[in-house]
């Protein structure tokens, strides 16, 4: 299971995604997301993923990797597409049951959906991978800044977010070993009905909350060791500078944004 999860690692290497400044990727990462859902037709679609081939490659980290990336959340997606499918309607109506319509607009729009669902993973999981938790956290941070001035913890916040990224791996090498264990016990996952399945989900989750916190405590004892105190006094051993090819990755958004709108037209 472990080697499922990718979301939350980070791959060294020497790429130019790798050399960009981490606000520059958070700030392309949720403008990315936003402009996504502007995209309304075949070509607005395809000029997206072309795009994310693009980052993809310009990564240097192969791309089974960023499939491994989407495959733990393809349930998720596909139940979201089949919401789409069997509860939107227009176009040719192919299925009239009730409340379900099975349409040409519905499956258009669940295949949009997914398309969408999958860009927002990868593109996601690229950020992970090729930016370092401590420069995550210190990115953040910086974009929060402003919220300082409404007294907000934000030092605080970007640790939060930080640490819950990185233990993300974590929590799932843990869960692999209960499940393991388990199964070593002679239990059997997926078997039975949905009222069996969920009893033997109940031995795995105690487990898994009693090593969470045991883990939390160890990292808060390790934090005050190294007289961390929040914010207050903190200096940072690298800090986080624009270069020129930040500027780049911003003026190649801002085309992609205008190509988007002419391809909308």
């Amino acid at each position: 299971m472990i080697d499922k999860l990718i979301f939350g690692r980070f791959v060294p290497g020497q790429s130019l995604i790798h050399a960009l400044d981490a606000r520059t990727k958070l700030v392309a990462g949720f403008y990315f997301i936003g402009i996504l859902f502007l995209a309304n037709n075949i070509a607005t679609y395809a000029l997206m993923i072309l795009f994310t081939l693009m980052v993809i490659m310009m990564t240097g980290i192969k791309i089974k990797v960023f499939i491994k990336g989407v495959k733990p959340l393809i349930w998720l997606i596909l139940f979201t597409v089949m919401m789409q499918m069997l509860f939107t309607s227009g176009g040719v109506i192919y299925l009239d049951f009730g409340p379900i319509t099975i349409s040409s607009f519905g499956i258009i729009n669940g295949i949009y959906v997914f398309i969408r669902f999958t860009l927002i993973i990868i593109l996601s999981t690229a950020i992970t991978l090729t930016t370092t938790p401590m420069d995550l956290t210190d990115a953040i941070a910086y974009l929060l800044q402003p919220f300082k001035y409404l007294k907000m913890p934000v030092q605080d916040i970007a640790l939060m977010l930080s640490v819950a990224l990185r233990f993300i791996p974590t929590l799932m090498e843990e869960t692999d070993k209960i499940m393991k264990a388990q199964r070593a016990r002679g239990v059997e996952f997926g078997e039975g009905n949905l009222f069996e399945q969920m009893k033997v989900v109940v031995p795995i989750f105690i487990p898994l909350f009693v090593s969470s916190f045991n883990r939390a405590e160890e990292l808060a004892d390790a934090m005050e060791a190294r007289g961390y105190r929040g914010d207050e006094g903190r200096t940072r051993f690298k800090i986080l500078h624009f270069h020129w090819i930040d500027v780049v990755a911003l003026l190649v958004l801002v085309l992609l944004t205008a190509l988007l709108v002419i391809l909308r037209a």
